[in-house]
């Protein structure tokens, strides 16, 4: 009974859509190839989630369906709101003219044509904007910059810079090596004097990240090191593993892929980074999220820290901050988080607008965020996990510079 409605919604969606073309042309040929395409379509679909298994985990598979049902039913949901208020409209329309006219023949009047051309431009636009997403976007990467001041930074980190990554997500990418080897280079190219990864390499295995070992252990060396920390998708949760113990195997090898590509792995502790005389602490605790779990510990993070020291926190979830952090009888200067991906769907005019579904969800969800001089940066990730793409929201790869405030006499 649970699958028999969503089914018949389908149903009606699709008649309501093929009501939209019919009226726009009466080429048999046109409908007949319109029609075939939709039950192809529908029937790949629903197949695909009737016989999706949670043990296999998110895979290249599964998010070309959820794509293709994004990019096919989104319009045709449009196209139904559009032609049902017509409905009404016609509804009450004859319902009047029963009273006004007896003896007019027909009372419910015929669909307009006009109305079925705006529903089909109308839903021209996402389906555009899905397709270039899938296509395109998913792979326009995004280097957004930003410069912080504090009045407490050591003297010697004055214009330090900061390169962060977030959401690999490396079970995701399809076979085009030369987009993921271009956004290295782009990594590189900053030459930041940190290098940050704030969690979810994988989407579930270990063995996701097998191809992409080599590309990313491509990532340059900097200065002060190359540091990163856990997501929640790190951890394996999303799916039926055979044993606890195979669980915890690939656990392990999720954590290995961190050294094999470079970076120092930071769970629930802290290190000291130095320039000269002076030095600031990086902290990075395991996944802490509202939603997702609350393996973070902050104050087993910053063990042996002093409260004069200038503090960086990674932390995947930004719901950390929000929840934690931000109000902490501890200052912690700022944190760098990931995790919402902008919902990889929105729009943005960067330094006007922006604008996407997850804001309802996430207070903080991209971009620069503060608090009573403590700072959230939330990344809008690297990769992409459910939808197979990016709409106004783009992968980004953020560089921070951090200044020593001007003292105001």
């Amino acid at each position: 009974m649970k699958g028999l409605i969503p089914l018949i919604i389908l149903l009606i969606v699709e008649f309501y859509s093929f009501q939209a073309v019919k009226t726009i042309t009466k080429n048999k040929w046109v409908l007949g190839i319109y029609l075939v395409l939709s039950i192809l379509a529908m029937l790949f679909i629903v197949y695909s989630f009737m016989n999706f298994e949670r043990g296999k985990g998110q895979n290249k598979s599964s998010l070309f369906v959820i794509g293709l049902a994004l990019l096919v039913y989104i319009p045709k949901i449009l196209i139904f709101l559009v032609l049902f208020i017509e409905d009404v409209s016609r509804l009450v329309e004859a319902c009047i003219m029963s009273f006004v006219d007896e003896n007019r023949e027909q009372f419910f009047s015929p669909r307009r044509r006009f109305v079925s051309q705006i529903a089909l431009g109308i839903a021209a636009i996402p389906f555009g904007s899905l397709l270039y997403g899938m296509t395109i976007g998913k792979y326009n990467f995004k280097v957004m910059k930003q410069q912080l001041f504090f009045d407490d930074l050591p003297d010697e980190f004055d214009g330090t810079t900061i390169t962060q990554i977030s959401d690999i997500h490396s079970g995701s990418f399809d076979e085009n090596t030369d987009k993921i080897k271009y956004a290295v280079d782009l990594i590189n190219e900053q030459n930041s004097d940190l290098l940050l990864f704030t969690g979810d390499i994988v989407n579930t295995h270990a063995k996701e990240m097998d191809p992409w070992i080599d590309t990313f252990k491509g990532l340059y060396n900097p200065k002060l090191g190359k540091y990163s920390i856990l997501g929640n998708h790190d951890y394996g949760k999303y799916f039926d593993w055979n044993s606890e113990k195979e669980e915890n195997q690939n656990f392990e090898e999720v954590k290995a892929i961190h050294q094999k590509i470079d970076f120092n792995l930071l769970m629930n502790e802290n290190v000291r980074l130095k320039k000269g005389n002076s030095e600031i602490v990086l902290v990075g605790v395991e996944n802490w999220g509202v939603h997702f779990g609350k393996k973070g510990d902050l104050n087993k993070a910053t063990a042996n820290t002093k409260p004069e020291d200038f503090k960086i926190v990674m932390s995947h979830d930004p719901s950390h901050w929000e929840n934690e952090i931000k109000n902490h009888e501890t200052h912690y200067h700022l944190t760098l988080s990931g995790h919402t991906h902008g919902l990889q769907f929105g729009i943005e005019i960067p330094g006007w607008f922006k604008w996407s579904p997850v804001q309802y969800v996430y207070k903080q969800w991209a971009g620069l965020y503060e608090n009573a001089g403590r700072y959230i940066y939330v990344n809008r990730g690297f990769g992409f996990h459910a939808y197979p793409g990016r709409v106004g929201i783009m992968p980004e790869i953020t560089v921070i510079e951090l200044k020593k405030s001007k003292k105001v006499a």
